[in-house]
């Protein structure tokens, strides 16, 4: 019985291994922090402006948004990585119909 609980405890700290090791934190942490910084650069110093300004703001968010997913939630180290790409990408329809509807409702929600 007692090699049965230590065999399960074994078990646990595998499964806690798979999600993810220091050097994997470490580095979507420093990716993390080069993308903030890059974004940080580009509107204090004004070294970009206008629409170039916009888009490396959005690339690096994007950017972010791809390195948060892989580094600290994991999406590639689940047993079934596609059931959760399928509900990220139903998450991601529906905050972008929100977003998008709240646009245009206070663009041509004018009182004439």
């Amino acid at each position: 019985m007692a090699q049965h609980s230590a065999h399960g405890a074994h078990d646990a700290h595998d499964n806690h291994e798979a999600h993810g090791s220091l050097k994997s934190y470490v580095i979507g942490f420093v990716l993390s922090l080069v993308l903030t910084a890059v974004s940080l650069i580009v509107v204090l110093n004004d070294v970009l402006t206008g629409t170039a300004a916009k888009v490396v703001i959005m690339i690096a968010a994007i950017l972010q948004f791809v390195v948060q997913l892989f580094y600290f939630m994991h999406l590639k180290e689940e047993g079934k990585p596609r059931w959760n790409l399928m509900v990220l990408i139903l998450g991601l329809i529906i905050v972008l119909t929100v977003v998008a509807g709240s646009i245009w409702i206070m663009t041509y929600n004018k009182v004439g």
